[in-house]
């Protein structure tokens, strides 16, 4: 933002904002909810202070950008659909607060159980070393939430995060730095696996939110989604199988024996890529996994040992 407006107001300025904002949001059917939670993180609020008021009476609230721009911004929210996490320039995931911008998907709640999945498939593996230990890879890391995720649950594990987009990869790179994990992940420009040729055989686990929706489907998504998410990150192909199934195909050559595969897909999908693995005869133990509402979200499967 270039304006030049103070980034001070007083507490009454920002309550009659806020109420303005929340009838708008009302009149264009956005969520109510966001105004709050783009409070909580434009002007450092908490709860208790928005749901009391409280904050009516405050001499001044300091704000991270001018409310003339904040104004310009939710008016974007409300007829050009933009996310609120864009205006904020961050998004909740599990534990941390990740820095986003267009240029990276925005990551959902259901993808926080891909970690879960992750820490759950190591433990019950046998192999030697341990899969908690060594090279983890995050292919398509975009805002680096999947890579933050698998450092914090690994911490003896480097963690090797690679996007196509040099702007995804800035962004990662700075959550990685801002959250106290750049030691452990490394970061790659690239397509999927063709950046860590050098660790061939030598990686204990991927983790890839992939591109998984069908390019036919991409004009019925969300205006959030279509109009302001990078499609590089959305569009699977003409399945939406694309990427899913060269990972399937390129994977056993870099996990090691007994190596985690796991991925999130589209519902509606799981048959199909548990079909993909089964045809492979490089993995064992396939499983598909539901994330909280009961969709079929997730496949994991491990790299047979003679692979």
């Amino acid at each position: 933002m270039t304006n030049t407006q103070p980034k001070v107001v007083s507490g009454l300025q920002l309550w009659q904002w806020r109420h303005q904002a929340i009838q708008a949001a009302i009149a264009t059917d956005v969520p109510v909810a966001e105004v709050d939670w783009l409070l909580q993180e434009i002007a450092g609020l908490d709860r208790l202070a928005l749901r009391l008021e409280s904050y009516k009476n405050w001499p001044q609230i300091q704000l991270k950008l001018a409310l003339e721009d904040l104004e310009q911004l939710w008016q974007r929210r409300l007829h050009d659909r933009l996310p609120v996490q864009y205006i904020a320039g961050a998004s909740p995931w599990r534990n941390f607060k990740i820095a986003v911008s267009s240029a990276v998907l925005i990551p959902r709640p259901e993808t926080e159980c891909l970690i879960d999945l992750a820490v759950t498939a190591a433990n019950h593996s046998e192999a030697i070393p341990p899969l908690q230990q060594g090279n983890w890879a995050d292919l398509g890391t975009g805002s680096g939430a999947i890579a933050l995720g698998l450092a914090n649950a690994f911490p003896e594990s480097t963690i090797h995060a690679v996007d196509y987009s040099s702007e995804a990869l800035a962004i990662a790179a700075a959550n990685a730095q801002n959250l106290g994990f750049a030691d452990r992940i490394r970061f790659y420009q690239g397509s999927w696996w063709e950046p860590l040729s050098f660790l061939k055989g030598q990686f204990s686990g991927i983790v890839s939110n992939p591109p998984y929706i069908p390019t036919s489907t991409l004009p019925t998504l969300q205006p959030e989604v279509i109009l302001h998410e990078p499609h590089l990150a959305l569009d699977g192909g003409a399945d939406g199988l694309d990427c899913i199934r060269h990972l399937i195909e390129i994977s056993p050559s870099y996990l090691r024996p007994g190596g985690v595969w796991l991925i999130e897909m589209m519902a509606g999908q799981a048959d199909r890529v548990r079909e993909i693995l089964q045809n492979h005869d490089s993995y064992s133990n396939i499983e598909i996994h539901s994330d909280l509402a009961g969709i079929e979200r997730f496949a994991l499967a491990y790299v047979n040992a003679e692979c």
